[in-house]
């Protein structure tokens, strides 16, 4: 299916705030008011959802709820973007209900974010031809820390595309504030090298349950050189390897020109007797017959590149912990 592009956003367009799987909990509504002004402060008119500020097992609202008002902003013609506050569990559960083949004949708008909300965007550029854009969520823009992430965000919204990302030289950890560390980025085996194709991706943890659905099949999409870019939220090194094992049985691994992974926020092996990270990645890619960079700037460890699905996209890794990734509408 072709790509297509949302237009950029001008001031004085709409921009549905929705949570289609977790909620903000009360105690955080403070943060989510910030991240709406930062928007009108940009020119934007905000339309909340009723499916945003509260959270009760696991999710804004029931099911039906989060499906009807997600539905009514993706086929309203005057919104132009939908920026959930951040991803969480339960956006699975929305897909049988989304009708893609008709979300194929509209205009494409924005969708962007992380984590869960990989669930919806990876089908949307799949199945209905949508970009869509994976980088920071909405909860992150008062963040300013997350500067870098947030203005290649914000930039990608505003013109179309997200600028040219180098690999920082420092990240964090969530759990681990004020402590720095260096990036490690790399191709598995070492050296340097050039990957191009067409991005797709997003979260392991939430994407590898789809494989052998509807809703993430790759086999169109390789029809033209492809780039998988995953990255891990919560899954210890037995959980990485089933997941990554399974995509490749599944043969969503196969003819790729090249595959990405995000730095795991994962928990590493326990103890010297126990799989690590990095073992598993070896058990479940070695012998892959194209490159496969590891420890990008993608997902849940900041900071983090803005990748827009269905962009062709140039990675080039130069050795451990530099690289640059440049993205465009065309080959």
């Amino acid at each position: 299916m072709p790509i297509r592009f949302p237009a950029p956003l001008q001031p004085g367009d709409a921009i549905a705030v929705t949570a289609f799987s977790s909620g903000v909990h009360p105690q955080l509504h403070g943060r989510l008011d910030d991240a709406l002004n930062e928007l009108r402060a940009r020119g934007y008119r905000v339309e909340e959802g009723e499916c945003l500020r509260d959270e009760k097992h696991d999710a804004s609202a029931p099911a039906a709820a989060r499906l009807a008002e997600l539905r009514r902003f993706l086929f309203d013609p005057g919104i132009r973007a939908i920026l959930p506050p951040w991803g969480g569990e339960r956006a699975i559960e929305l897909l049988p209900g989304l009708d893609f083949a008709a979300l194929a004949e509209l205009p494409p708008k924005w969708v962007a974010g992380f984590s869960d909300v990989s669930t919806l965007m990876a089908p949307l550029t799949l199945r209905a031809g949508w970009a869509t854009l994976h980088g920071p969520n909405l909860m992150d823009l008062p963040l300013k820390d997350r500067a870098f992430g947030n203005e290649a965000l914000l930039a990608a919204l505003e013109t179309g595309l997200p600028p040219a990302q180098a690999q920082r030289g420092r990240y964090w950890r969530w759990d681990e504030p004020g402590r720095q560390f260096a990036n490690r980025v790399r191709l598995l085996g070492g050296g340097s090298g050039k990957i191009e194709g067409r991005l797709i991706g997003g979260c392991l943890d939430v994407l590898a349950p789809l494989q052998g659905t509807p809703y993430f099949d790759l086999d169109a999409f390789k029809a033209e050189p492809a780039i998988l870019y995953l990255e891990n939220c919560e899954l210890a090194p037995c959980g990485v390897l089933r997941a990554l094992a399974g995509l490749r049985l599944s043969g969503a691994l196969d003819g790729l020109a090249g595959l990405v992974l995000g730095r795991s926020s994962g928990p590493d092996a326990a103890d010297g007797d126990a799989l690590s990270y990095e073992g598993a990645l070896r058990a479940a890619l070695d012998g892959l017959p194209y490159p496969v960079a590891v420890d990008a700037d993608i997902g849940h460890v900041p900071p983090q590149w803005s990748l827009l699905n269905g962009a062709w996209a140039t990675l080039e890794v130069f050795g451990e912990g530099e690289a640059r990734l440049e993205q465009r509408a065309a080959s």
